[in-house]
């Protein structure tokens, strides 16, 4: 039976008293009906008011709500197709398929993100407002992580087009200045609005420098003494080079052709073209890619990832995807100086930009546990529920057993092996915890985990030590091949083993087998005094068990064994106790194996006369 790690909590349900009544339910798929009976009434005088009302219990109403189901549905139908084609895909033809589902994907999430946007503006109801905003946060996270993940996984973007593939990705994500441009532009005199030189700052900042270079040209109207410097601003954004996506250039000519550029920009900067207008001159400064400039524009750039693009895009605009993390991660220290601690987004964004796509999910996990409306409840979910679901395995605790075998399923069908071990050692460190020895082995060998398994092996034979006996004698009896996972592991088996054939009365078999186990070294050297303690019975037998050579082997390990006795200083009372136990055991052991090896001669001195 599943375990509980915590008691389940109580679900009041309004107008329905169980203390009065007898309560009737039935379960369902995902809910359950509850409602009152008139069963066990013992007098009249008890009948009192009730609640006619059946009611439906559901764990999570998110679920249900129309727009996910939609989601659900519309994602779970890509994904099953993705299924089908999967085998046929080969070549460049399999990367354009994958790019061509994964933006079908990201635009039926797009699409429900906008139709719970309006919602969220439109509902009347403040709750019921606050539920939608926050599924919005959800699901633009979702895509903002999935198109990222698009570009640096699936599409694979190179030098020059990743950047161009950036561009995009911030310019989608980051939409404040579509409203801005609006309200700006909307005025009757826009090059005078309070907010003007923020439109055309938040457009460099996005390489949007054609908008960039119209916004200055009303300004160049509206003022004639900064027309000039407008103009010469307005000849650098259009000169700037650009990878384009039909351009031929080389990467090499795209370089000196920016080195060129950005010496021009600096050059009009140390004569002071820009000097008499502070706006032209910051605006000069963040196309030179100067970090204190950009930094200054922290508002407007809002994100760490919006400042690391904005920074490449006028700092390295051939960046390889093999430094993106470098930057990446600079950009989040500059960004954040120091004054607050990366959020759960910044971790699997971060992990992205490092290409460490088992990391992404492992983050996706973690934060999915805190947003229970995008647990996906079918077993074949789609293209991001899968990752997320299945890389719970950080968090498998929670679900139990049964739900993380659920899991285990899904990812050895899909072939994630490092998932499937990571799961399995969870919860075998969750049963040793829980002093299930029995589970922690057989999830530890399910996880092909040697370094686990011994661990378990020693707890099993502490346990063993102190107690005389073992626990889960069916999974010890019956470990087979995945004995040799570990050392530790065999020797526990063959310990095992050496008990059944004792038990059995085949003593000649049971005397080989812990005499290798000790001459093999297998055995831990804490151990063999254990070892040597259960060969007493044999040596103490009516038949002769062991042989004059076996005989003298044991005699070497005792003496090994004794030599190496640590010297330690003054002892208290325990450890005189526990001394003269053990002197008495070594006194015992060197009695019987000389009575042994003098039976021994002897016999097999008779059987050569014979």
């Amino acid at each position: 039976m599943e375990e509980l790690d915590s008691e389940p909590t109580v679900t009041l349900i309004p107008g329905v008293n169980s203390q009065k009544k007898q309560m009737c339910f039935d379960w369902g798929p995902g809910e359950m009906l509850v409602c009152e009976t008139s069963f066990n009434k013992k007098e009249k005088s008890d009948m009192v008011p009730g609640c006619p009302f059946i009611h439906i219990i559901r764990k999570n109403e998110d679920v249900y709500s129309q727009i996910l189901r939609k989601l659900f549905n519309e994602s779970h139908g890509i994904f099953v197709g993705l299924q089908r084609i999967e085998e046929e895909l080969t070549g460049k033809s399999r990367k354009t398929q994958l790019v061509r589902v994964s933006k079908n994907y990201r635009s039926v999430i797009r699409a429900c993100l906008e139709e719970m946007h309006q919602l969220a503006i439109a509902g009347k109801d403040p709750a019921i407002g606050r539920q939608f905003s926050i599924q919005v946060s959800s699901l633009s996270a979702m895509e903002l992580i999935w198109n990222l993940c698009e570009i640096l996984f699936i599409e694979v973007a190179p030098a020059g087009p990743l950047l161009l593939h950036l561009l995009d990705w911030v310019q989608l994500h980051v939409c404040e200045v579509d409203s801005l441009s609006a309200d700006v532009l909307g005025s009757e005199n826009p090059s005078k609005h309070e907010r003007f030189w923020n439109l055309v700052t938040v457009l460099v900042l996005q390489g949007r420098l054609d908008e960039a270079r119209q916004m200055l040209s009303k300004e160049a109207d509206s003022s004639p003494t900064s027309a000039g410097m407008c103009r010469i601003l307005g000849d650098l954004m259009r000169t700037m080079p650009v990878l384009s996506p039909g351009n031929t250039q080389t990467l090499t000519e795209l370089e000196l052709k920016w080195q060129h550029w950005h010496e021009e920009c600096e050059r009009h900067l140390q004569d002071g073209t820009f000097a008499s207008s502070p706006h032209l001159e910051s605006l000069c400064k963040v196309m030179l890619g100067d970090e204190a400039a950009l930094l200054e524009q922290k508002g407007l750039l809002s994100t760490w990832y919006h400042f690391l693009v904005s920074r490449l895009l006028y700092s390295h605009p051939t960046v390889k995807p093999t430094d993106l993390h470098f930057y990446a991660q600079s950009s989040l220290d500059l960004f954040l100086g120091g004054e607050s601690s990366p959020e759960p987004l910044d971790n699997i964004l971060m992990a992205a930009f490092e290409f460490d796509i088992h990391q992404v999910i492992k983050e996706c996990s973690i934060a999915l546990i805190a947003q229970p409306l995008l647990w996906i409840q079918h077993e074949r979910v789609p293209l991001a529920g899968i990752c997320l679901r299945t890389l719970c395995s950080s968090q498998p605790v929670a679900a139990g057993e049964r739900k993380a075998l659920k899991v285990l399923r899904v990812c050895e069908q899909r072939q994630m092996t490092e998932q499937v071990r990571s799961i399995c050692k969870i919860l075998a460190m969750k049963a040793v915890r829980n002093n299930r020895l029995g589970s922690a082995l057989s999830w530890s060998i399910r996880a092909k985990d040697a370094a686990f398994a011994t661990l378990v092996s020693d707890r099993f034979l502490r346990e063993y030590c102190e107690r005389g006996c073992f626990s889960d004698l069916d999974l010890i009896d019956n470990l087979g091949p995945a004995m040799m996972l570990s050392d530790r592991l065999t020797f526990l088996g063959k310990y095992r083993e050496f008990h059944r054939l004792y038990g059995e009365k085949r003593f000649v078999d049971a005397a080989s087998l812990l005499l290798s186990l000790m001459t093999s070294q297998i055995a831990p050297r804490s151990f063999w005094m254990t070892l040597l303690t259960d060969a007493l019975p044999l040596l103490e037998q009516k038949q002769v068990i062991f042989s004059a050579e076996q005989t003298y082997e044991l005699m070497r390990c005792l003496e090994d064994l004794t030599s190496e006795r640590p010297v330690r200083g003054e002892p208290d009372a325990q450890q005189l106790q526990d001394d003269d136990v053990e002197t008495t055991k070594v006194e015992m052991l060197r009695l019987a194996l000389a009575r042994n090896l003098a039976r021994s001669v002897i016999k097999e001195g008779s059987l050569e006369g014979s």
